[in-house]
């Protein structure tokens, strides 16, 4: 798993999206770096991690980046979680609670339809599933976009209610036209029992550089200050940045 580490002071995971890698977070790594052990690691089958298996799921990424944490003898971390890797980082927080001090998730779907993506987003998933599903007979790298693909077009599968189990508290963010639906990204902020949500202005589902400046303050401002039910975490700085 390629994992790369810069600053130091209390540790921060950050998870990327589907096929990208830990180069997403180039925006945000120097600011955040300047408070905090940053760990940026691509996930498997993306970016310079390596596998080579048919099958992926968010599950299987959870459980890699707490043996991440374990191997670097690190017991609990803040975690920033964009697209793919909001979801990683919520199914992380239910199946490792204790890895999980605070976490920032931009962007994450419970399943895959119409009713968490916008219909437009999904409609074009479906037209390119049936070039997914043919038996495979390529390149390593073609191999793996099948596996990504699929992966987001047939996962994940969480049930609002097991959102119940996250104990830590949650920032739950995305864009006011993130290709992620509104009322979807309200129900997940809305089950977990210590979150706050904010949808920021002005955004598509790149919240982390669309509006970079205000991403790395808002979530720092969240992981730094207790948290309350009363947090108000809003956009109208934007234009100040």
């Amino acid at each position: 798993m390629y994992t790369e580490t810069y600053g130091s002071g209390a540790p921060l995971l950050m998870i990327h999206g589907n096929g990208g890698s830990s180069a997403a977070f180039a925006g945000n790594v120097p600011y955040f770096a300047e408070k905090y052990k940053v760990i940026i690691a691509d996930s498997r089958a993306q970016g310079k991690s390596i596998d080579t298996k048919d099958s992926i799921s968010f599950e299987m990424m959870a459980d890699d980046y707490a043996a991440l944490l374990d191997s670097m003898h690190i017991d609990s971390a803040y975690v920033i979680g964009w697209s793919d890797g909001g979801i990683n980082a919520l199914v992380l927080a239910m199946r490792h609670p204790e890895k999980v001090k605070k976490l920032a998730s931009s962007g994450a779907n419970l399943w895959p339809d119409s009713t968490a993506m916008e219909p437009k987003v999904w409609e074009d998933e479906i037209k390119a599933y049936p070039k997914f599903t043919k038996k495979m007979n390529r390149t390593p790298k073609e191999k793996a976009e099948q596996k990504m693909f699929l992966l987001d077009m047939l996962q994940p599968n969480i049930p609002l209610d097991s959102l119940h189990k996250i104990k830590c508290p949650a920032l739950i963010m995305c864009g006011d036209h993130d290709m992620i639906r509104q009322d979807h990204t309200k129900a997940i902020f809305k089950n977990i029992p210590k979150a706050n949500l904010w949808v920021v202005g002005h955004s598509g589902h790149g919240t982390l550089f669309e509006h970079k400046r205000w991403f790395n303050h808002n979530i720092d401002d969240f992981f730094t200050k207790p948290y309350s039910p009363d947090n108000k975490f809003g956009s109208f700085w934007s234009k100040f940045w």
